[in-house]
């Protein structure tokens, strides 16, 4: 399975606007740029709010599973998670969760949160090398 997303920017990094896509058609040249990026309410997303959304959809995905295979199914699982950018690199991806998982143990629950958070894919990927392929086009 591959699944892509794709952006476009113009302009210099301060000033200018770019636009992203997913392959779903659910962001569809969604505005970003460095306003959305590093002030607070103006519209549009930024990539650390991308990164947020998809460990937060995959940790409580994963969680949903761990739960299943220990026997258990939450009837509610809210996660946020808030990522951390300081001096130009992510530093920190925090998960905050509360689940409904009738008939659960304090431990058990605690051992099915920390499988989710180390072996969720993106939990994976934000610790991972990283690679590129470029075309400069003219």
């Amino acid at each position: 399975m591959k699944r892509f997303a794709t952006a476009n920017w113009q302009g210099t990094g301060k000033e200018g606007t770019g636009k992203t896509s997913t392959q779903s058609g659910v962001l569809n040249d969604t505005p970003y740029s460095f306003k959305t990026r590093f002030e607070e309410g103006n519209p549009g997303t930024n990539p650390e709010e991308l990164v947020a959304a998809a460990h937060a959809g995959c940790f409580t995905m994963k969680l949903s599973f761990v739960l299943n295979e220990a026997g258990f199914t939450a009837t509610n699982i809210d996660t946020k998670c808030t990522v951390t950018f300081e001096n130009g690199a992510v530093t920190e991806s925090h998960l905050d969760v509360q689940a409904a998982v009738p008939g659960i143990a304090q431990e058990q629950f605690d051992a099915a949160i920390k499988d989710a958070e180390a072996n969720c894919p993106i939990s994976k990927l934000l610790n991972t090398k990283i690679t590129s392929t470029a075309t400069l086009v003219g």
